[in-house]
């Protein structure tokens, strides 16, 4: 059985409310999907086991916490230097989100930083590693996008 056959359309109902804002009550969900709390809790729960659910986070304002720069740094790794850098990545703490990419670049990481010298050094970290290049990010378009059915 595929996984998607788990998701009918009451747990799409309850993933776009939980999307819309993860600390809302079952009982609040259970109104605007037409199941009881415990019907909903239950759901939650098991989409929670099967995975679907990965879990729930608390959104910071990157500028309100002192990090005026938001960037996207692409990195085309050197030869043999991916594998250690997959390993360094972690340790970054500037690193908000990392991908390993196809394509002429291997990574690509958003990143906060307190402003433009803390953006040289940390590029100064990256450089034995890899070519890089560096987006300052302007300003959100779409924040936190909200996964949806697939039409069948």
């Amino acid at each position: 059985m595929a996984l998607n056959s788990k998701i009918d359309d009451l747990n799409w109902g309850i993933l776009n409310c939980l999307q819309k804002n993860a600390r809302i009550s079952f009982a609040d969900i259970g109104r605007q999907v037409g199941l009881t709390p415990p019907a909903v809790a239950e759901r939650v729960k098991k989409m929670e086991d099967l995975g679907i659910l990965e879990g729930y986070k608390a959104m910071v304002s990157h500028t309100l916490t002192g990090h005026q720069l938001k960037a996207i740094i692409t990195l085309r790794a050197f030869m043999g230097k991916l594998k250690p850098f997959l390993s360094l990545v972690k340790t970054f703490d500037e690193v908000i989100n990392c991908y390993r990419i196809t394509g002429n670049e291997n990574i690509v990481m958003e990143v906060v930083l307190k402003d433009q010298f803390h953006l040289e050094q940390f590029i100064d970290q990256l450089i034995q590693y890899g070519e890089t290049r560096t987006n300052i990010i302007l300003s959100n378009v779409i924040r936190h996008g909200h996964i949806q059915k697939i039409p069948d």
